[in-house]
C-alpha cells in the first residue's frame, strides 16, 4: 500500500512563503504523478498543482499560477510545493496524492494532509 506523507504545514503570514514536502517511503516516485489538493471547511476540494511522472511538466490551478511551484524530484523521492505570497483564503488542509497513470487521471493514493493557516 502506497502511503504518501506530507510535512511542512503550519502558520504563515500573508505575503510570506511556505514549502510543503511530499514523500512516499517504500515506493518509487517516478512511477507516479504527484498532485497537491487542498480543502477548507465548507469548501470544495481543489487541485492546486500536478507534476507528471517524469516531473518535467507541471500544471497549476489558475489561483496558484505565478505564486506556487511544485518541484517533483524523482532522485530524492520527494515533491515540494513552494507557496509564495499565500492568501488567507488559501487556509486549508493540503494533501499529496499519487496517480499511476498521470495528471488528469484518477489518483490512487493519498496522504492524511497537512494544515496550512495563512494569517497575520
Amino acid at each position: 500500500q502506497v502511503q504518501p506523507v506530507e510535512s511542512g504545514g503550519g502558520l504563515v503570514q500573508p505575503g510570506g512563503s511556505l514549502t510543503l514536502t511530499c514523500t512516499a517511503p517504500g515506493f518509487t516516485l517516478v512511477h507516479y504523478a504527484i498532485g497537491w489538493f487542498r480543502q477548507a471547511p465548507g469548501k470544495e476540494r481543489e487541485e492546486v498543482a500536478c507534476s507528471s511522472l517524469s516531473g518535467a511538466r507541471t500544471t497549476y490551478a489558475d489561483s496558484a499560477k505565478g505564486r506556487f511551484t511544485n518541484n517533483k524530484d524523482n532522485a530524492k523521492g520527494a515533491a515540494y510545493l513552494q507557496m509564495n505570497s499565500p492568501k488567507p483564503e488559501e487556509t486549508a488542509v493540503y494533501t499529496c496524492e499519487a496517480a499511476s497513470i498521470g495528471c488528469g487521471y484518477k489518483f490512487d493514493f493519498w496522504g492524511r494532509g497537512t494544515q496550512v493557516t495563512v494569517s497575520s
